[in-house]
């Protein structure tokens, strides 16, 4: 099975370095002075994995012509720029572990809505300064065929990231698996921004935890107002639970998946956003909260801590880096 992943991140190189070890045809496109690292010393990652290996590095995707699985990682608002660069490669199943829900738009226009499958990533890095990957989750890459349902391509490439030793899911309710991760991901990303606190801290933190779960519950009626059904994934993702139950039991199971995460060592890990501030880089804001915003002032969504969560986060943007 022929694999190329666009993004060399935390995400992209996990992954790809996962498929080069266990002896995958993986290409890994890259660039810049990160492409040239990675060529030059193969992907080390560390946390859950400890290894190094060489993975085929490619510049210039106009190079590439086909593959069976091309997995989207660049973040949201490079989405097109990067699609551009591989507009001939052909591709049988494409997915994206990008946060929100257009990124499927996006492939479909690219690639043809026959050739996208749904996917999410419960799974989680950070690329150091020195250029290694810490791999702090492993929770789970899900993905399916739109809106719903299974497939041969689906459950063979879930097999392949099993044996690889990504944990995969090839789920048949990958629509409602997408806005899961969507709503779960703007109350936590909005927190984990604007306190700057490592995951662990803030899950069991009361005061932020009833914040997050207000934050979710909105982003649930969105959900609704889509026709979609959340559900619980489990490790971080209580969607369901944080829309249905009391703000205390909601409370109790992010402070009891918080104290997992320290039990287990799992300390280090901060929200990709959080990660992306404290580098002075850009935030992934309009392709997500915006989106949402924008959507739930469409349809009559009232939500109005997620527009001043919005509102905040796109002024911390506009000054990123500066």
């Amino acid at each position: 099975m022929k694999t190329v992943v666009l993004g060399a991140g935390a995400l992209g190189s996990i992954l790809a370095a996962h498929l080069a070890r266990a002896g995958q045809d993986v290409t890994l496109i890259a660039r810049g002075p990160r492409a040239r690292l990675l060529a030059e010393r193969g992907v080390t990652v560390k946390g859950l994995a400890e290894f190094t290996v060489e993975v085929p590095i490619v510049e210039r995707p106009g190079e590439l012509d086909a593959c069976d699985v091309f997995v989207m990682t660049a973040k949201t608002y490079d989405t097109q720029s990067a699609l551009d660069g591989v507009r001939g490669l052909k591709a049988d199943m494409a997915m994206s572990v990008q946060n929100g829900v257009v990124k499927d738009d996006h492939l479909s226009a690219a690639f043809g809505p026959e050739h996208v499958a749904g996917c999410i990533a419960n799974f989680s890095g950070e690329v150091s300064e020195e250029g290694d990957v810490l791999f702090t989750r492993n929770e789970g890459l899900y993905f399916g065929e739109l809106p719903s349902g299974s497939s041969e391509r689906t459950e063979g490439f879930a097999e392949v990231l099993n044996a690889a030793g990504i944990k995969a899911i090839a789920s048949d309710r990958i629509r409602s698996v997408e806005w899961s991760k969507y709503a779960t991901w703007m109350g936590l990303t909005a927190v984990a921004v604007l306190t700057r606190l490592y995951t662990h801290r803030l899950y069991q933190d009361e005061g932020l935890d009833v914040l997050q779960t207000e934050l979710t519950r909105e982003a649930v009626q969105l959900a609704a107002a889509f026709d979609v059904e959340v559900m619980d994934l489990g490790g971080l993702i209580f969607p369901k639970t944080m829309s249905e139950a009391a703000t205390e039991e909601c409370v109790a199971v992010l402070k009891q998946a918080g104290a997992a995460m320290e039990a287990s060592g799992t300390t280090t890990h901060r929200m990709s956003a959080l990660q992306d501030l404290l580098r002075g880089r850009r935030l992934e804001v309009e392709e997500t909260f915006g989106y949402a915003v924008a959507k739930g002032a469409e349809m009559g969504v009232v939500m109005p801590r997620l527009e001043t969560c919005y509102r905040l986060l796109a002024g911390v943007n506009r000054y990123a880096g500066t």
